[in-house]
């Protein structure tokens, strides 16, 4: 994978994407399947990397990833949990490092089809504007912010 580019996969099929439980930060956006589009990498793979441009949005459907902002702060996602919004929001560089723990499965989401999903699918943005102040907050109260 080239660093900055969205993950390359196998496409997840239209049932599967219905089917899978919603996470519980953005529920309904999987019910919005056109602008979506399947991923899976291996463990150890970089999905994003700080301080490089981005231009897509990542939903994980299976498997668990860490957040590398720095040596210090680091944290998890999982199922239902989402990254690379804020590079598609402010266009500044990738705030950090998200690096397959385990064999993963995402949905990819393109900056045009992330904008529109924010028009189209009220509850992606309620979620995201739910998420964001919360993931600035702990990196307030983080031990060395």
């Amino acid at each position: 994978m080239r660093p900055g580019s969205p993950v390359s996969g196998s496409p997840i099929r239209q049932d599967e994407k219905i089917e899978h439980p919603e996470g519980p930060h953005l529920p309904g956006l999987l019910a919005a399947t056109a602008a979506c589009r399947g991923a899976e990498e291996p463990a150890g793979t970089s999905l994003t990397r700080a301080g490089e441009p981005g231009t897509a949005f990542f939903l994980i459907m299976d498997g668990r990833a860490r957040v590398e902002v720095s040596e210090q702060k680091q944290g998890r996602l999982g199922p239902g949990d989402f990254f690379g919004e804020m590079r598609l929001l402010d266009r500044e560089p990738r705030s950090a490092t998200v690096v397959a723990e385990t064999g993963i499965r995402l949905l990819v989401i393109d900056r045009r089809n992330f904008w529109t999903l924010l028009v189209e699918v009220p509850r992606l943005t309620h979620g995201l504007l739910v998420t964001l102040p919360r993931r600035v907050r702990q990196a307030e109260h983080s031990p060395n912010a």
